[in-house]
């Protein structure tokens, strides 16, 4: 069976910054190692409070003549006002690009063929991405970003550009048969992979390996100071967190904000997320206390006879 949709990801923060002092600003303010990306490489980061609490998880993509970063609208407003306190614009230069440009999620089957078919790329070369890696393809005059996603469960691309120019690419691929992701499709895909969201799974409240951020591959504990660190470090090798979020496997969709219950009925998780995936599998991320084995099966609060089954989170 052929899987293949577009998701309408335009609303997410983007920045662009330049100049040789570009890199050396972001990576003291973000805990992966952004000093060491090479043009066409990617990761994830996080933008953190100095008590080591989560502003936003970013994607910071080196495409040569500067590096772009975006993350989710829900988080924009805490990272740009980082941003603005800590970066020197003369040192840094950055721009809020979210406006002028547009982003599209190109997911499933032929994804890098219908890019490279559109864009006058190579489909090879854009198949062969390494996750969150990236390269140009210049379907006229402006040029595009292509960068291989990590936060849906079924592979594909995002692509990044001026507003004219992604508007042309989904009514594109729109004609040609490829349907819109619906919002439910989209959040079970992100569930599935495994992938937090700012103001849904975690929030300025949340410590960044609370959330997992760690595994995803988002913090580096080899690098100089940034933002936060003190307490990351502090946790990483001489502590733990007391709480994880997990994947969390049901008959039917938990409620969110549900409180999970072990077998003496003590509290001990929170649903933050639950959808109904296509093939009906019920699937959420729970906030649950660290002592919880992945396997062990919950109970929910006022939920009669609903279990959840817990399992560690492992992202793509």
């Amino acid at each position: 069976m052929t899987t293949r949709f577009l998701m309408e990801r335009s609303d997410r923060l983007r920045m662009t910054f330049e100049g040789a002092q570009a890199k050396a600003a972001l990576n003291g303010l973000l805990t992966n190692e952004v000093t060491a990306l090479v043009e066409g490489g990617g990761q994830y980061a996080a933008a953190l409070t100095a008590k080591g609490r989560v502003h936003a998880l970013c994607r910071v993509m080196d495409r040569g003549s500067d590096c772009l970063v975006d993350t989710e609208a829900a988080a924009a407003e805490g990272f740009v006002g980082m941003i603005k306190k800590y970066v020197n614009p003369r040192l840094a230069r950055y721009a809020v690009i979210t406006e002028s440009t547009g982003c599209l999620g190109v997911r499933g089957d032929g994804a890098a063929a219908a890019i490279a078919a559109w864009g006058g790329g190579e489909a090879e070369a854009i198949e062969g991405l390494t996750p969150l890696g990236g390269c140009w393809v210049t379907p006229g005059e402006q040029r595009t970003w292509v960068v291989r996603a990590r936060d849906t469960a079924t592979p594909g691309f995002d692509c990044i550009g001026d507003r004219a120019t992604i508007d042309a690419l989904r009514e594109g691929l729109l004609a040609a048969g490829w349907p819109m992701a619906t919002a439910s499709q989209q959040l079970a895909e992100r569930i599935a992979a495994g992938v937090p969201a700012w103001g849904v799974e975690m929030n300025d409240e949340t410590i960044a390996q609370e959330a997992c951020l760690d595994t995803l591959g988002a913090i580096s504990f080899a690098k100089g100071c940034y933002t936060g660190q003190e307490v990351v470090a502090r946790i990483h090798f001489r502590g733990h967190v007391n709480r994880l979020l997990r994947w969390v496997d049901s008959a039917t969709a938990l409620p969110v904000g549900a409180v999970l219950l072990n077998a003496e009925g003590a509290e001990v998780g929170e649903v933050r997320s639950s959808v109904v995936r296509a093939n009906g599998e019920a699937i959420g991320i729970a906030m649950v206390r660290r002592e919880i084995a992945p396997g062990t099966s919950l109970s929910v609060r006022d939920g009669a006879s609903v279990t959840a089954t817990v399992r560690e989170i492992t992202p793509g």
